[in-house]
């Protein structure tokens, strides 16, 4: 029976061409270049298309994101066989199959949303439609039915992965493609459609004036309890969400999750689990911002305003997500010899250190080379454009073309495949309690204290220091 690409990144083995950090630094270099001239294509509001303007070029940057994921990860590279993964050269894979991936992410965009549901169901899916509206012009009705199918993109982006992570595929894991990926696609589309309306509609039902209460619930429930009627308090943990799944799967290596041993217990605690992580992410980035600039003030703007605050939420939690995807693409997810819970701690400690620099150095430069606007907070600065379209630079280059041309691929042996599920399996049956294991629970705990403190301590110093650089 063809298994298509079913186990093609576990079972594959990606052979450094060179030594020391020089495959990680040729790669970190070629993506980079590839990432400037697509984004000067594609993005660049200076450049050819200019599709930052800024939400239709955030629109097709999620929705790309998600259509590798499912092609990937829901149907493991099908209609393409297991021979042609491992034979065909890594350029002509990336060509082929990212074209493959345009194609779905257009038909997706202009002819599911925008045909379909825009001319037969909701007028916000469709820009000619909203331009029927007294008072919309042509370019906010474009941008308004970017964020409604971008939003919905936020939704699609944690729930696609989180079945496969969390869930293991369950029920499902037996059938044969394309009928397995069919299936995952349609239940977690389903359950992203509910969430949309619970979570996104309300916020499109008062972009309008008057707001719409026939068709949603205005002002939106959160209101209150989030101090603000904007969609954005739901974006940023949906965000964090997202985030926190390619977390557990990449740099986390699933644990503590994987320790386990009954199947639906560690599927049902992983799933809601990465929730919980992702909320408690959600209020811990919105409590940072207020030790850095003071509370947030309702009916002001930019960094004093709730709704930006709480899309700042998820603005930083990507910044986060950069660093830890680089460390398992390029960096082998090092370090790798010590005890999973050692080389986790280490692997989270890099990833904070490294985000936090990079969220500085992304608003005092991106800028000079982005064609964005600058400034914390600028209306038309989005940071999620450019770090989500570089991740998608990285999937296509780590997926798609085996880290080519700094890795070469060569399939595991049967040998060294059953040695690894042996060594996961040895894992889960080894875990009990024992002094060492409460010592670490312990050592944790305290970490955790110590770091909360040093935020509270440190904070409210480097919020006046970026408010006097303004």
């Amino acid at each position: 029976m063809e298994r298509f690409g079913t186990h093609y990144l576990e079972e594959r083995k990606l052979v450094k061409r060179w030594s020391g950090p020089i495959p990680a630094l040729v790669s970190l270099f070629l993506t980079a270049i590839v990432f400037y001239a697509t984004w000067w294509i594609f993005q660049d509001p200076r450049g050819l298309m200019r599709m930052y303007t800024p939400f239709v070029g955030y629109m097709y940057t999620r929705w790309w994101l998600i259509v590798l994921i499912w092609m990937v990860y829901l149907f493991h590279f099908w209609p393409f066989k297991r021979s042609w993964l491992e034979k065909t050269h890594p350029v002509v894979k990336g060509v082929v199959l990212t074209a493959i991936s345009v194609v779905v992410l257009l038909l997706l965009i202009k002819v599911f949303f925008e045909g379909i549901l825009g001319n037969y169901g909701l007028a916000y899916f469709n820009p000619a439609q909203l331009t029927k509206i007294k008072g919309i012009t042509e370019f906010f009705a474009i941008e308004y039915t970017a964020l409604a199918i971008l939003m919905f993109a936020a939704i699609a982006s944690w729930m696609s992965p989180a079945w496969i992570v969390a869930m293991e595929e369950r029920p499902w894991q037996d059938l044969q493609q394309p009928v397995k990926g069919l299936t995952i696609l349609l239940v977690t589309f389903f359950i992203s459609t509910i969430i949309f309306f619970i979570t996104m509609h309300s916020h499109m039902g008062i972009v309008a004036n008057p707001w719409q209460s026939f068709t949603s619930i205005t002002p939106p429930y959160w209101e209150k309890f989030a101090d603000t009627v904007s969609g954005n308090f739901h974006v940023s943990w949906i965000m964090c969400a997202t985030v926190t799944v390619w977390l557990v799967e990449t740099i986390w290596e699933r644990y503590p999750f994987s320790l386990i041993r009954h199947g639906w217990t560690r599927r049902l605690v992983t799933f809601f689990g990465i929730i919980v992580i992702a909320f408690a992410m959600h209020f811990f980035f919105y409590f940072v911002q207020e030790l850095a600039w003071g509370e947030a003030i309702r009916g002001t703007r930019r960094e004093m305003a709730p709704d930006w605050r709480w899309l700042h939420v998820g603005e930083m939690a990507v910044f986060f997500l950069v660093p830890a995807l680089f460390m398992t693409f390029y960096g082998g997810n090092w370090p790798t010899k010590f005890s999973t819970p050692v080389n986790v701690l280490i692997r989270s400690v890099i990833m904070i250190v490294a985000g936090t620099i990079f969220y500085f150095l992304y608003y005092k430069t991106a800028h000079l080379f982005l064609g964005t606007q600058p400034g914390l907070s600028h209306p038309q600065q989005f940071p999620m454009i450019p770090t989500i379209w570089l991740i998608n630079i990285w999937l296509v280059h780590h997926w798609f073309m085996d880290n080519w041309p700094a890795w070469k691929m060569v399939p595991k042996t049967a040998e060294e495949i059953q040695e690894e599920k042996a060594k996961a399996q040895a894992q889960i049956s080894e875990v009990q309690w024992n002094p060492q294991l409460g010592l670490g629970l312990g050592v944790g705990a305290v970490v955790g204290v110590v770091v909360y403190v040093l935020v509270i301590y440190i904070m409210p110093m480097l919020g006046q220091i970026s408010m006097t650089a303004k």
